[in-house]
């Protein structure tokens, strides 16, 4: 650092005579210096060269800028104001070295430049080797469809429950978006599930729009595709395996009970509350998983009561984040009058009905998932007092 006062001369003389050749000059001579000894700064040099190259910054040319992003934009000790600076310029071409590399960047550097700046800006970011839930989540609320599908396929990405929800909303009626989200491996299932259930429902109606003498084979075999797939997605979930193995040991000592049912609706855990609620009724996994994904409250409430589930629980597993049902303090009051409604017999008729109608659905490859909906909207709704 003994090149110093000759180093602020220099700069003073630059930004004295306004030459863009004499800035850059200076730039280049000061960034080289750095980067000579860079690993070995103390904190002091750190800052110093931050103060010096920020002065410099504030005067130097697009070009030039960018020429300095790319030069800082890989080293961990570049200086910290400077990168900052270089990532919110509006010039993408200066803003998208450091954005795509520099481990200078915190969280909630990204989070906000991904809040407020271009399209391009949040295209590069997508490109990082790593990416924390909270910029995903700033990613997928802000980013254009070229965000999205590039954040998805970034492997070094992580999202949050929320932002996976996200992504499968976005992905409805996308095929390139629909086939990115479903091969993360890290994919929670119940998302897994409903981008199975969009994509097939997409599927059907393009197909169908096409062949339309062929509806009712379409709808019967993309329902038969879509329940295989899901078979084989819960058979190799390392989560669904946990969940099961840990309601078995439960049985087995005797301490399994709704108690644990309402926990794992409490705490938000699909797989656990799933198999839980399966075998507290004795339901087939599939219709089960189906009524918890449903946006629907029907099914849950049959279930539920089936089961001879308390009302406490039944609130808990309508308010699940894995359905996404958002149900304002009205809708979620009406759902519990209809569960304190239903009578138990009635919720074990409709199951049975379901039972008797997927066999017969087996025979004529009828989708069986809507054998209990076609039930519930059988049922006649509750005469008004006087009525």
């Amino acid at each position: 650092m003994s090149e110093t006062p000759s180093l602020i001369q220099e700069l003073e003389q630059a930004i004295a005579a306004g030459s863009p050749a004499m800035r850059l000059n200076t730039l280049t001579r000061i960034t080289d210096l750095f980067l000579a000894g860079s690993g070995g700064h103390t904190d002091e040099q750190l800052a110093l060269f931050d103060d010096i190259l920020m002065v410099l910054v504030e005067t130097i040319e697009v070009n030039a800028k960018a020429q300095l992003s790319r030069r800082l934009a890989n080293r961990s000790d570049a200086p910290p104001k400077v990168v900052r600076t270089l990532a919110f310029d509006d010039a993408i071409i200066v803003a998208a070295p450091v954005l795509m590399h520099s481990e200078r960047l915190t969280d909630n550097d990204l989070v906000e430049n991904a809040s407020t700046k271009s399209q391009d800006h949040l295209q590069a970011i997508t490109q990082r080797r790593t990416l924390s839930e909270a910029v995903t989540d700033a990613l997928v609320d802000r980013g254009n469809s070229r965000v999205i599908q590039l954040v998805a396929q970034n492997a070094g990405a992580r999202f949050s429950d929320s932002g996976f929800g996200k992504l499968v909303t976005k992905a409805a009626g996308d095929e390139g978006l629909t086939r990115y989200v479903g091969s993360r491996r890290d994919i929670p299932r119940h998302h897994f599930v409903k981008l199975l259930e969009t994509a097939s429902a997409e599927v059907r109606a393009r197909l169908a729009a096409a062949n339309p003498h062929l509806s009712d084979v379409i709808d019967s075999t993309v329902s038969d595709v879509s329940s295989s797939i899901s078979d084989d997605v819960r058979n190799t979930s390392r989560d669904h395996a946990r969940a099961i193995a840990r309601i078995k040991r439960l049985h087995r000592t005797g301490q399994f009970s709704e108690a644990d049912l309402h926990a794992y609706a409490s705490a938000n855990d699909f797989e656990r509350t799933a198999v839980a609620l399966a075998a507290l009724g004795e339901f087939p996994m599939d219709l089960v998983e189906r009524a918890l994904l449903d946006k629907s409250t029907d099914q849950i409430i049959i279930l539920t009561r089936a089961a001879k589930c308390c009302r406490t629980t039944v609130r808990a597993v309508l308010t699940m984040r894995a359905a996404d049902r958002r149900l304002s303090p009205m809708d979620l009051a009406d759902a519990l009058a209809a569960f304190d409604r239903l009578q138990l017999s009635t919720a074990r008729s409709a199951l049975e009905f379901y039972r008797l109608r997927r066999q017969s659905d087996e025979k004529a490859h009828v989708p069986t998932d809507m054998a209990l909906e076609w039930y519930v909207q059988s049922i006649p709704e509750p005469r008004q007092a006087g009525g």
